[in-house]
């Protein structure tokens, strides 16, 4: 199999990739919109059933969110190939409609600008053109292929609840995770995603005891006082040596000026690559609880958990794969890890992983402009669908005919 087949079926079906994005962008999909997130599932259903691809809604366990999509190609049997997408975005219908932030599509500028075009709808777009190219120029091995589509309707919240639902769909068992999360490019080549930071999110409340702040003071705890003094120990335990970053996001006490608050919070998240690191700061964190130094009362909670995934040989194996791919392309593909969250965190003891690999883009999570350009927002360049596409044909190709052979 050489790259020029897998090249000429892309760009044959490149338009109808893009006019398929288009209409996956028309759609508001904010996570808590469930009615646009199934209506993205359906015509999502609706692009891949020519394909030979049966349909599945599953009900995502998080209340108000919309069902999780399956579609499932069964060709010979055996565990499947799963290709991971989201169907919800970020953005309420309000802010999209606050900043014009729409399908606008920029040929002078490489760019189609729009909510989802790169997280993720891009990614399901490349999925099926994916899946077109391979079953024009390699019909026998896409027939024969066991491939299930997973689409998650709640990616941008955390929950491991797809995960499950995946997991359960292939028996606990895949031959490869593939996600087609946007793929960055730079200098250094095409990025393939090998690894992610686990997170723990945490919140800590303080109990103080209200006074007039005038003539009473002294009879007052400060509970914005009592959060204050452990701040800083929370945000020192950032180290970029252990590849472990704490963030601390939001902090709320206090009622008027003229008052002793008797009550604060301070939310943060806690991220690092090995397991351990994390959990070092997570006992950190849970020590917090207990009496302040000013007399109030600091109860700290745990309020959710992503776990590490870690890479290790298996998805560096298959990594490979895909480097090898791109420089039958005269491309350099190279392996990042990342800090951000994805559905790779709760797949990828199905099977070897990789992530990344969607069109690039960028601004993700992003809908402002601004007249000066400082401010731009999410945008997909279409001229990398097609060599994203041929890469992940060649590796898949490869994979495949590994696996048969076995």
């Amino acid at each position: 199999m050489n790259a020029a087949s897998l090249q000429s079926a892309a760009e044959r079906h490149l338009p109808a990739a893009l006019d398929l994005l288009r209409r996956f962008v028309a759609i508001n999909s904010f996570t808590a919109n469930a009615e646009g997130v199934d209506e993205v599932a359906r015509l999502t259903a609706a692009a891949f059933a020519p394909l030979g691809f049966e349909a599945e809604l599953s009900p995502c366990s998080t209340p108000g969110t919309g069902h999780h999509l399956f579609l499932r190609h069964r060709g010979q049997g055996g565990d499947p190939i799963v290709l991971v997408t989201h169907s919800d975005t970020v953005f309420p219908a309000e802010e999209e409609r606050l900043n014009d932030f729409k399908w606008d599509e920029r040929p002078d500028e490489g760019r189609i600008y729009g909510p989802g075009t790169v997280d993720n709808k891009g990614g399901t777009a490349l999925i099926w053109l994916l899946l077109q190219m391979l079953r024009d120029a390699v019909p026998e091995l896409f027939e024969r292929t066991h491939w299930l589509v997973a689409a998650n309707a709640a990616e941008e919240i955390t929950g491991d609840d797809f995960g499950r639902a995946t997991a359960e769909r292939c028996g606990g068992k895949a031959r490869a995770v593939l996600v087609f999360e946007g793929g960055p490019v730079d200098e250094r080549g095409w990025h393939i995603v090998t690894s992610r930071k686990g997170r723990s999110t945490w919140r800590l409340s303080a109990e103080g005891k209200a006074a007039h702040a005038g003539s009473k003071h002294h009879e007052g705890i400060n509970a914005i006082d009592a959060l204050a003094r452990v701040l800083p120990d929370i945000a020192a335990l950032t180290n970029a040596e252990a590849e472990r970053t704490v963030n601390i996001g939001m902090v709320q006490g206090g009622t008027v000026v003229n008052r002793v608050p008797h009550e604060a919070v301070a939310e943060w998240e806690c991220r690092a690559t090995e397991p351990a690191v994390l959990q070092h700061a997570d006992d950190f964190f849970a020590a917090l609880s207990g009496t302040a130094s000013n007399g109030a009362k600091l109860t700290a909670e745990r309020t959710g958990h992503t776990a590490a995934w870690p890479g290790g040989m298996e998805s560096k194996s298959l990594f490979h794969l895909w480097h090898e791919a791109a420089a039958l392309m005269n491309l350099k593909a190279v392996s990042v890890p990342r800090g951000g969250l994805s559905d790779a965190n709760h797949l990828w003891q199905l099977a070897p992983t990789l992530d990344g690999l969607g069109p690039y883009g960028g601004n993700a999570h992003c809908s402002e402009r601004t007249a000066d350009g400082s401010k731009l927002p999410e945008y997909v360049e279409p001229g990398s669908f097609v060599p994203k596409a041929v890469m992940n044909g060649l590796a898949l190709v490869r994979l495949i005919s590994s696996l048969s052979s076995l």
